[in-house]
């Protein structure tokens, strides 16, 4: 990796809605890098926050947080990020190098810089699927520093309310190998019919030996989080209202669906794997945004 990135003009992408949050993560990523008790490395990841007009001055350090991890945003929040940044990395690669998954496909990849950052075996290929301005700003930025993804990596340029399961078999996916698939942060954004669209999708072309991870929130009631810390400091510190963007409906019960149909699941809270890893974010008692947050693992299961 080379240069230092500007402030790009092609940033629409990232620039308000949905895309803002893709910003919020990067940022986190680029703190917990620089944490000395890191969870996960993304030296890209502040390069995507100082090209954008819209987060060109928030911090990608700790150093630049004066009230550090008491900072409910950029302390509480970056360091769930971060957690999860580590968890999912884990189990792609498990996936991957373990598992023997040679597809790997991110819904809503954001600014996810995992193709260029994380040791995949060889033969693996991912898919990016993402809205295509998130995805021209994300190749602008990489392009500048004279990055080189470390796979095979195959960005399509689509919303997910589209038919991107045809868009993902024109670009060379085999539905009859395995493969591992991330919904990281996406579904609670998504209005219901497209969560139970994308999970029936998954099942429909995932080949034994395939599996999948994907974020939940649990709450019934978001509105009730409303003046939780952490979406309070979110709006006032960097003006995003994350309770607009989430989705409003009641969510399908899209574990059970993937167990009644032959995947094994398990369904954890990110603070298990704070009590795993010994950091990250621990229950709040009153109004915690993310109580109701759940981190879902599934595998289907190859014939005996």
């Amino acid at each position: 990796m080379t240069g230092t990135v500007r402030q790009h003009t092609g940033a629409e992408g990232v620039d308000g809605g949905v895309g803002l949050t893709a910003l919020l993560v990067a940022a986190a990523r680029a703190i917990e890098t620089h944490r000395h008790d890191s969870l996960a490395r993304d030296v890209y990841a502040e390069h995507f926050v100082r090209a954008a007009p819209a987060s060109a001055h928030w911090p990608v350090a700790p150093t630049q947080v004066p009230d550090g991890d008491a900072n409910p945003l950029w302390g509480r929040f970056a360091r769930y990020f971060g957690l999860r940044t580590r968890v999912l990395d884990d189990f792609l690669l498990r996936s991957a190098h373990e598992g023997g998954a040679r597809q790997v496909v991110l819904f809503g990849a954001g600014l996810d810089a995992r193709a260029f950052r994380l040791d995949w075996p060889p033969g693996c290929v991912v898919y990016e699927i993402d809205r295509e301005g998130v995805l021209a700003f994300k190749h602008q930025v990489l392009g500048a520093l004279s990055a080189t993804p470390r796979v095979t990596r195959v960005p399509i340029p689509i919303d997910l309310r589209a038919d991107w399961a045809g868009a993902l078999t024109d670009a060379g996916f085999d539905p009859a190998a395995p493969s591992v698939w991330l919904a990281e942060g996406l579904l609670f954004y998504l209005p219901r019919t497209a969560e139970t669209y994308l999970i029936d999708m998954v099942d429909r072309m995932s080949a034994p030996g395939s599996a999948l991870a994907y974020e939940v929130k649990l709450e019934r009631d978001l509105q009730a989080y409303r003046d939780s810390p952490l979406y309070v400091a979110t709006r006032r510190q960097i003006g995003i209202d994350l309770l607009t963007l989430f989705d409003d409906e009641p969510r399908p019960d899209s574990a059970g669906a993937l167990a009644s149909r032959g995947w094994s699941t398990s369904v954890r809270t990110p603070f298990d794997f704070t009590h795993h890893h010994g950091r990250g974010p621990l229950p709040e008692q009153r109004n915690d945004a993310l109580e109701g947050n759940r981190w879902v693992f599934a595998n289907k299961s190859r014939p005996r």
